[in-house]
């Protein structure tokens, strides 16, 4: 689809989310797309797997990242950005959400005045508490060219003062990421049947942010909010090795032992179970985009989100405690029938063409960018 030149577009991501809902844009881009891969999230079981699911080309990759404190992975990321884009310096750069990876591929781009796209632009809590409203916030005030998705997400920006000539309403790439890379129902049911697990029988909870797993006693509460839950239905736990970590460092794993724990998933793994969970319980902000196309009930737990447009149908906010527990059973109870009007709904987070905007968006900004003209304006 792209007609830009070979290799001069960067994409900067550093994380499994950011992995995912790109992974569209830089087939559509082609030969153009330069993944750049800043390691904040790598290791062979996650994201090398996700890597070779998704079929994205081998990046280039930043060494010395991973695992550091956020200030530290921003400040080396930014280092060898700035190195990069010196020695082959991009048209535009594209960064994705509000990682430190997507913030260090913001700031280089500025540094060395490459135009910048913000994909998910727009996204608020306002929740000062969140790392990543911080690195979301300086991210729109660096872009070029804010794909908000969702028309909330573009009111949020012109409330801060971004002319709107440079926000676009683009929709969310994750709805496309879904729709390619859910298996088909075979996959599914052979996946199902390989852990034991009957369609709406189950439930499904992923755990990882660190004000959850960092907090003991948070893990502690909704460790034991689930195995509650498992009394009366599977609970299926894909475990991420930094909260396994952190459960045996709090004494708390005899907390899992009511659980189906599995190894951390790949995407369209995840995507079979989700299709045919009859709830999900997570505080990935991902999931909660995810359940609004596959129509599954979600509770969320976190002290804030900035996706209210998923807590209007397809998800509750709660924090960890008891109130995860009435949650989570009242999603439940919503049965066969509710579960069907949660299927029948649209997305709010769009139609599934979000990524053929930004590519046309791209080639607009770097024609405009190359050729000395008016400065960029997005369609009306």
């Amino acid at each position: 689809m792209s007609a830009l030149p070979p290799r001069s577009i960067a994409i900067v991501l550093g994380t499994r989310p950011e992995l995912v809902k790109l992974t569209e844009l830089i087939r559509l881009l082609g030969p153009a797309a330069h993944v750049v891969h800043t390691g904040q999230h790598y290791d062979e079981e996650l994201s090398g797997r996700f890597l070779t699911d998704l079929a994205i080309p081998e990046p280039t990759y930043l060494t010395g990242i991973g695992g550091h404190p956020r200030a530290v992975q921003i400040s080396a990321a930014l280092a060898q950005l700035d190195a990069l884009f010196l020695a082959e310096p991009p048209l535009a750069v594209v960064v994705q959400g509000d990682t430190n990876a997507a913030l260090a591929g913001a700031l280089a781009a500025n540094a060395r005045s490459v135009p910048l796209v913000h994909v998910e632009a727009g996204l608020r809590s306002h929740d000062r508490n969140m790392p990543e409203e911080h690195n979301r916030v300086l991210i729109d005030r660096l872009a070029d060219v804010l794909c908000a998705a969702t028309p909330e997400n573009r009111d949020n920006l012109l409330a801060e003062g971004v002319g709107p000539e440079l926000v676009e309403v683009t929709g969310n790439t994750v709805v496309e990421a879904v729709h390619s890379r859910l298996p088909d129902a075979d996959e599914r049911s052979a996946h199902l049947a390989e852990l034991g697990l009957t369609p709406d029988g189950y439930v499904l909870a992923t755990v990882h942010r660190p004000e959850n797993t960092d907090d003991p006693a948070a893990l502690r509460a909704i460790l034991t909010e689930l195995a509650a839950l498992a009394a009366d239905v599977p609970v299926v736990l894909p475990l991420h090795p930094r909260t396994r970590a952190r459960v045996e460092a709090a004494g708390l794993a005899a907390l899992l032992g009511p659980l189906r724990v599995t190894r951390p998933l790949g995407y369209r793994d995840f995507l079979a179970l989700a299709r045919h969970a009859a709830l999900l319980v997570s505080d990935s902000g991902g999931v909660q985009e995810e359940v609004t196309v596959l129509g599954r009930p979600l509770v969320v737990v976190r002290n804030s989100t900035e996706r209210p447009e998923a807590m209007a149908d397809f998800a509750t906010l709660v924090a960890p405690g008891p109130e995860l527990g009435r949650a989570a059973r009242d999603g439940l109870a919503l049965g066969p029938e509710g579960r069907a009007r949660l299927a029948a709904l649209p997305s709010p987070f769009g139609d599934g063409c979000a990524s053929r905007r930004i590519v046309g968006l791209l080639t607009e900004l770097v024609a405009t960018a190359t050729t000395g003209t008016a400065p960029y304006a997005a369609a009306a």
